[in-house]
């Protein structure tokens, strides 16, 4: 597991999802604002096994976007999670104008101290924002807390795949505004330790490199002139330096991605 941690807090993330930054992030992702959308979202929730009868806990939900893709695909109950008021507040508007409030609602709250009683839901959930959780061995035992026996835990991650230079693993992290990101083998490693049984552990890390070089080339092919226009140039050229050294990094093999399924047990 890893130890190493930067002073960012959640008051951090929250300012940025309430500015400028967390709007580029869905212009070069989509309002699910995770890597691969709606193919990756798919993916997870038929690991997960998600049906119709499925409770399921979206922990960081952000805009909602998957949680809608999962009530409309699915027909499931999903209640989001997010520690950003404006984000809950954006996704259950959204969520309201298409006519989806019967089955998601969205809570404000700390994926540390969730707001819920234990043995409630099915499934907890999570896609690409559990790495910005500043004790994600808290998260993984209050998602256990919170599940149902025999309840899954599923999600994707950014993970940290390799060895860095100190220098490279600040200006990563401090980028991002991620506390620290875990590893591959210390997910697991946490999983076991609070009482999951693993049932998948892969690494998604060659498609994360690949996402990364498109994620550039949106931001500097189509994005440009927009985002110098609503934000200014100095934050164009901060996005750009900063998503250069990913695209970097994750050629290197030193950043990536991965997928997680476990079971309480």
């Amino acid at each position: 597991m890893n130890s190493k941690r930067l002073d960012f807090t959640i008051a951090d993330v929250n300012e940025i999802y309430e500015g400028p930054v967390g709007k580029l992030w869905e212009m070069l992702m989509g309002e699910e604002i995770h890597v691969g959308g709606g193919r990756e979202t798919e993916i997870l929730a038929k690991k997960a096994g998600l049906n119709r009868d499925s409770n399921v806990l979206d922990v960081c939900s952000a805009l909602g976007g998957p949680a809608r893709h999962l009530a409309v695909k699915y027909g499931c109950r999903v209640t989001g999670l997010d520690a950003t008021a404006k984000m809950v507040d954006e996704a259950a508007a959204r969520t309201e104008r298409e006519g989806l409030s019967h089955l998601i609602i969205f809570r404000p709250g700390n994926a540390l101290d969730m707001p819920f009683h234990g043995d409630t839901f099915d499934t907890v959930w999570g896609q690409d924002a559990w790495c910005y959780v500043t004790d994600k061995e808290k998260l993984v035992r209050e998602a256990y807390r919170v599940l149902k026996p025999a309840g899954v835990i599923a999600f994707t991650d950014w993970i940290q795949t390799g060895n860095m230079t100190d220098k490279e693993w600040i200006e990563l992290n401090a980028f991002m505004a991620f506390p620290y990101m875990e590893t591959l083998d210390g997910y697991e490693q946490i999983l076991r330790e609070t009482g999951f049984m693993m049932l998948e552990k892969e690494d998604l890390s060659s498609d994360f490199a690949h996402h990364c070089h498109l994620y550039q080339n949106k931001l500097r092919n189509e994005l440009e002139d927009i985002v110098i226009s609503k934000y200014g140039k100095e934050m164009y050229e901060a996005a750009d330096s900063g998503l250069d050294k990913w695209v970097r990094a994750a050629d290197e093999g030193k950043v990536g991605r991965c997928r997680i399924i476990g079971k309480k047990i």
